[in-house]
């Protein structure tokens, strides 16, 4: 029988804070995409990708399942790792060194997909908590 990991109160509500606010962040995301598919889809179209609305709806629907993993923790380490990868690949299309020249900013935005990146990627590792976390049931 594996041992119980006992968590603090304070470690309990950090991780809880962090999965809503990974929930939040890809909410806001979603739900520009949602307002405005048209202009999701020229953003996609004007960094050279082709069949920009259908990406945008695929991002759109990637974005939803994120949130849901995030919310209630079903497979929560394996979202983790496709949402790092999501915001790694955000970082360098639209965000990359071509866009430097052009808009000093855009570095800084670039930069913060590394800090969002850093935090995905340790949620992977330890996983949802152990409240607020769906579990499927095993057949013992």
């Amino acid at each position: 029988m594996p041992s119980e990991i006992v968590q603090s109160p304070w470690q309990t509500v950090a991780i809880l804070i962090g999965r809503l606010i990974f929930a939040a962040v890809f909410v806001m995301a979603v739900t520009f995409k949602f307002i405005d598919m048209g202009a999701t889809a020229g953003y996609i179209a004007a960094a050279g990708f082709p069949f920009p609305l259908f990406l945008a709806w695929c991002a759109a629907l990637l974005e939803v399942v994120l949130v849901l993993c995030f919310l209630t923790g079903a497979f929560f380490s394996q979202a983790a790792l496709v949402a790092a990868a999501y915001v790694l690949f955000l970082a360098f299309a639209f965000h990359g060194p071509s866009h430097w020249a052009g808009n000093q900013a855009e570095f800084g935005f670039f930069v913060d997909h590394f800090t969002f990146l850093a935090g995905l990627l340790f949620a992977a590792v330890h996983g949802p908590g152990r409240v607020l976390t769906w579990k499927p049931v095993s057949a013992s």
